[in-house]
């Protein structure tokens, strides 16, 4: 299957970008907030609560930063306009962390503040390990004078559970995931079974020290973990939610949402969704084997 998903992704690289949309389009609203303002309400029509993305990061020009931060403050706003269910997960290479530490601070302060305002959160998006630090320092800066904000750990890196214990003492807000960025052997664990074991060694962690958490994975065997960790320790309802990307594994999705358990699907949108497409697909080919699927499911 590894095989099969990697040549997958190799011919989607020699696609034209139309027909790359055709792979892309079930996991992106679209290119317009309009889009993703309708991908939400039909999750939230399905007692489904969302977190939305301006994709794009890593940007150039404090231009390009300011310009950002202005649309992330759009989307605050149209999501209390229309009553979604919904917060915003940013990324703080969006927002000008590569050009300057403190520029994105105020940059981030700004989009914090009006999501107070709105009575809304904002999830700072976590990206490659040459960033976890300054990531780490931004979101502990934030956090202390605001209370809407969270961030997010990836359970192969093999600093995370020492970042755990770090960060939990705060009553912190997570999202905690695998992670999808490819690292060096160094930093992170390459076995899919450790990555697993070190995902549950942290969700228990956290679940039990009295943190928020967003259990943020498509895979059944640490859903099946994380229910008994609920189960076992009597893990109230209101200190976790399930978090999906948008169109994948919509079964246990609605699953999950049967079940009783609060479930918060990531809706991108933008027109850097190109981009944030294939970066998935490069980084995560067994994503390629959910994408080649919808090829057959155009209704």
């Amino acid at each position: 299957m590894k095989a099969f998903n990697n040549m997958i992704v190799s011919l989607v690289n020699l696609m034209p970008k139309k027909l790359v949309h055709v792979f892309a389009k079930k996991y992106i609203a679209g290119e317009r907030l309009e889009d993703g303002v309708n991908t939400v309400r039909e999750l939230n029509e399905r007692g489904i609560c969302a977190t939305m993305d301006v994709l794009g990061e890593s940007v150039n020009s404090k231009e390009e930063a300011i310009r950002a931060k202005n649309e992330c403050i759009k989307v605050l706003y149209t999501i209390q306009l229309n009553n979604l269910d919904s917060n915003l997960s940013v990324k703080p290479t969006q927002l000008g962390l590569l050009i300057d530490e403190d520029f994105c601070y105020e940059q981030f302060k700004e989009v914090v503040e009006v999501a107070s305002k709105y009575k809304n959160s904002i999830r700072i998006d976590m990206e490659d390990s040459s960033v976890t630090d300054k990531i780490i320092a931004l979101y502990i800066r934030l956090k202390k004078d605001y209370t809407n904000v969270g961030i997010v750990l990836q359970s192969y890196l093999k600093r995370t559970i020492d970042d755990v214990k770090k960060l939990m003492m705060d009553g912190s807000n997570f999202r905690l995931c695998k992670g999808i960025y490819v690292e060096p052997e160094k930093i992170a664990f390459k076995d899919s079974e450790l990555v697993r074991e070190k995902y549950l060694e942290a969700l228990k962690l956290l679940l039990t020290n009295g943190n928020y958490v967003g259990i943020a994975t498509h895979d059944d065997l640490l859903i099946d973990g994380a229910y008994e960790i609920i189960k076992d320790k009597s893990i109230a309802k209101d200190k976790y939610e399930f978090q999906m990307l948008c169109g994948v594994k919509e079964g246990l999705r609605d699953k999950i949402n049967a079940d009783g358990h609060k479930i918060r699907v990531y809706v991108p949108y933008g027109e850097h969704w190109y981009a944030y497409s294939m970066r998935r697909l490069k980084e995560n080919p067994r994503v390629a084997w959910y994408i080649t699927k919808s090829l057959f499911t155009f209704n």
